[in-house]
């Protein structure tokens, strides 16, 4: 073998061990897992409630429900995915509640283990007596997505298949849900699996005729290995182009109300919320901070935010408010000026932005104007005023507004039908494989030697593999291999 392709695949047979912790890492944050320990911990919201569950998972959650739960049978007879009606006892023998016992063998389980499920009732104490006779018996304290972790280490999901967990769990709209749901199903696993089967039966064809010339194994060229090349950069770009599509159904798209003082903005939050938020007030200045409150419209999660109202300030409490609104609208998906059609129209409203405040330009592409108070007369200024025109008092033009926000946002490509997105992890990794991916076809294009397309095929590969925490040397080889006659 080359000694280029030597050396990039020793670094990769190194790291090889580590992978599936470092790519764990960059969900779950930096640490080593003892897979030995049996963990514990209650798995619903804290609070008052009817049930309230504690699970324990590991190889000895069986033994700790043995030494806690009394009914008609020990747990480690139960069959497994069948409840049983008992007690809950703690270790020195004290009654704690009764509740519903489950065992979950290995590997037919959430986490791949051993798995006890206890539903008690939801009282705020009893369940953590609950838990503390689980750690006593010999389970410890399970650290924030462990559960989860252990899925993954034990292949019961990939890497985007435990964020999808999360996301499934913070969904606040039907498409979020959706997408959350179908990740969760595998769906976006199973693209990069497939980009990744790709690059692999690619590296693994230059890399047999590179190394065993012998063998008669002719690598494709010209067209052929371009054209196999580029299948590979266009799925990983369709994928990289959710990004914008993936933050919005998880952060929801950012819409800032904006404009002078006393124009309505605040009415505005309220009528697009359903209910009185903020407190309304004819006094000029009244919103000195920013207010945000989430709206779910036609399954798309609306980040509203209010802000104080742009007028030149001597008060420094409100001139503190408008520099918020400032960095509001710099950061904005899209931006609802409003003003009142009733009074006359405020000096260089036509120019009437950001950029009046802080020196900036500011882009117009997003941006919807509104007219309010057109249940008032309209005064002349406003006169054929290309604009919205809505009255938060009695609610006309509302439905006209919902309708044009949804436009400008499906302009950003944010589609019903396509609900597989990834997330800014996925985007870097993807990022990173594509650029690998870049460089091998240039330096196809400049007829390099195929030694360094390797190696950057190789880099492309490494990069696909971490958004699902798969990255296997073995597979490579196997593939190498494979396409050897039988006897050699």
């Amino acid at each position: 073998m080359s000694e280029i392709l030597r050396s990039a695949q020793n670094d990769r047979v190194r790291g090889v061990s580590n992978l599936a912790t470092e790519a764990v890492a960059l969900q779950f944050g930096s640490r080593v897992m003892t897979v030995s320990e049996t963990i514990a911990a209650i798995s619903t919201p804290p609070g008052e409630g009817a049930i309230a569950m504690v699970r324990v998972s590991g190889a000895n959650a069986i033994e700790i429900a043995d030494q806690i739960f009394r009914g008609k049978e020990k747990p480690s007879r139960f069959a497994s995915h069948v409840q049983h009606l008992g007690e809950i006892f703690s270790v020195e023998n004290r009654l704690i509640d009764q509740a519903v016992l489950s065992i979950h063998r290995t590997p037919a389980s959430y986490t791949g283990e051993d798995l006890v499920e206890i539903s008690c009732h939801g009282g705020t104490l009893v369940t953590a007596k609950v838990l503390e006779a689980c750690l006593h018996a010999g389970a410890r304290a399970a650290r924030p997505g462990e559960f989860t972790e252990r899925a993954f280490l034990n292949g019961k999901m990939d890497l985007t298949q435990a964020e999808a967990v999360i996301d499934l769990i913070r969904a606040r709209t039907d498409l979020a849900l959706r997408s959350a749901t179908e990740q969760l199903e595998g769906r976006l696993g199973d693209q990069i699996r497939k980009i990744r089967d790709e690059l692999v039966a690619l590296l693994a064809h230059i890399n047999a005729s590179i190394d065993f010339p012998e063998e008669g194994i002719a690598p494709d060229e010209g067209e052929a290995l371009c054209a196999r090349l580029d299948a590979i950069r266009e799925g990983i770009a369709a994928l990289l182009a959710t990004a914008h599509q993936g933050r919005v159904l998880r952060e929801g798209v950012r819409v800032v109300i904006y404009g002078a003082t006393n124009a309505g903005k605040s009415s505005l939050l309220n009528r697009l919320l359903g209910y009185d938020r903020v407190i309304v007030s004819d006094t000029h200045g009244t919103t000195r901070d920013t207010i945000e409150e989430t709206v779910n419209l036609d399954g798309v999660p609306i980040r509203l935010l209010d802000t104080a109202g742009l007028r030149p300030s001597e008060s420094e409490l409100e001139s503190k408010g408008i520099a918020r609104t400032e960095k509001s609208l710099q950061l904005a998906d899209l931006r609802l000026q409003i003003a009142d059609c009733n009074a006359p129209k405020p000096p260089h409203f036509n120019s009437q932005r950001l950029s009046e405040f802080n020196g900036r330009p500011e882009d117009d592409s997003n941006k919807i104007v509104v007219l309010n108070k057109s249940d008032l007369p309209e005064d002349n200024e406003w006169r054929n005023f290309p604009a919205l025109r809505i009255s938060c008092l009695t609610g006309e033009g509302l439905p006209q507004l919902q309708k044009e926000i949804l436009a400008r946002i499906r302009q950003q490509n944010l589609r019903a039908e396509s609900a597989v997105t990834i997330n800014t992890r996925h985007r870097d990794c993807l990022r990173r494989a594509l650029e690998s991916c870049d460089r091998a076809r240039s330096a196809l294009g400049q007829g390099i030697s195929q030694e360094y397309v390797a190696v950057d095929l190789d880099q492309g590969l490494r990069a696909v593999g971490e958004v699902i925490g798969v990255v296997d040397v073995e597979q490579i080889l196997d593939s190498v291999f494979n396409q050897f006659c039988i006897g050699k």
